[in-house]
């Protein structure tokens, strides 16, 4: 016996309509195991990459602090001599840098960085303790290169 719709408006056969079942709720969590997998490793080169750009901050901090030490330097030739000796003691063995003074000083300089302090910036440098304190602009931004750009195997 099939029910008797006749006579009924619109609204009324709306009603005897049933409502849609609703889905199953989808599971947030990987289904198979190669998600899984794949999220272990993604997640260990995210901290392998981590880790070594923490090691790599901390390596170019001397850079860092030399930089901002040269900035109170200005032109300063005594101080920026200063500054260069600290650099290299802190980026090389010592045994390499302590020892040098002069021209070895400077080939040192040269061989390590872009070069240019076998020269008049040089001289300027090496004379600075024992004269009253020159200005040398070319100097200065010759010890900012150095620090920025020096190698430490390049010895």
């Amino acid at each position: 016996m099939t029910p008797d719709y006749e006579g009924l408006n619109l609204i009324e056969l709306l009603d005897l309509l049933e409502p849609t079942p609703e889905p199953d709720p989808i599971a947030m969590t990987p289904q198979t195991p190669g998600w899984i997998v794949l999220g272990i490793v993604l997640a260990l080169a995210a901290l392998w990459a981590l880790r070594k750009l923490v090691r790599h901050r901390r390596a170019g901090a001397y850079r860092r602090a030399a930089l901002r030490e040269l900035d109170s330097a200005g032109d300063d030739a005594a101080r920026i001599a200063d500054v260069l000796r600290r650099t290299a003691l802190a980026g090389f063995p010592r045994a390499q840098v302590a020892g040098l003074y002069g021209r070895d000083w400077l080939a040192f300089l040269d061989r390590t960085g872009p070069g240019g302090f076998v020269g008049d910036a040089g001289n300027t440098m090496l004379s600075a303790p024992y004269r009253a304190s020159r200005a040398d602009p070319a100097l200065a931004r010759l010890a900012r290169d150095w620090v920025r750009r020096h190698r430490q195997g390049a010895v």
